[in-house]
């Protein structure tokens, strides 16, 4: 499949939209992880926290991503438990590295393909696999996202790549 010509959108910190959207995302990564998880060891599989990240980052930037990225596992732990207090550091660090990775590859790239989520896929989990290796000391909870979590990845590539080629007809 061919890519997309894609034009990520950026707005300040002191704009309005920034709190508006990430605020979306956010309910989106609240409600898609309540949904997932009526099927047994459905969040580990699906991995469903990172969806609305990967869409708010690609396509509107590093703040709304890191807004979303930091503020739904948070908003999760709060209001349901989960992720647990113990894997929410993971969580957050791979939330934030999926979100810095998905912007800087959409700004870099203005395209949105199956081979540029990959990559971003792939680069996040990486990344955040050594972290959780070096702060659980555990191989198996390191990859785990790849094992059990194999279907949620290819999830995020293709539903992310559907919803951000829509969104790339659109400018906010």
């Amino acid at each position: 499949m061919r890519s997309t010509t894609f034009q990520p959108v950026s707005f300040s910190l002191f704009d309005y939209r920034t709190y508006l959207f990430s605020f979306v995302f956010i309910i989106g990564n609240l409600v898609l992880p309540q949904i997932c998880h009526l099927i047994p060891d459905g969040g580990k599989m699906l991995l469903p926290i990172y969806f609305f990240t990967l869409i708010a980052s690609y396509k509107f930037g590093l703040r709304i991503g890191l807004l979303t990225a930091i503020l739904s596992p948070l908003c999760n732990c709060l209001l349901f438990g989960m992720p647990s207090l113990i894997v929410l550091p993971i969580l957050l660090i791979k939330s934030s590295l999926l979100a810095v990775i998905a912007a800087k590859i959409a700004q870099y790239s203005n395209k949105v393909s199956f081979i540029h989520l990959a990559v971003t896929i792939v680069a996040y989990q990486l990344v955040g696999g050594i972290a959780e290796y070096f702060i659980t000391g555990s191989l198996q909870s390191a990859i785990q996202d790849f094992t059990i979590g194999f279907p949620g990845m290819l999830i995020q590539i293709l539903g992310g790549w559907f919803i951000l080629k829509k969104l790339a007809k659109y400018e906010c």
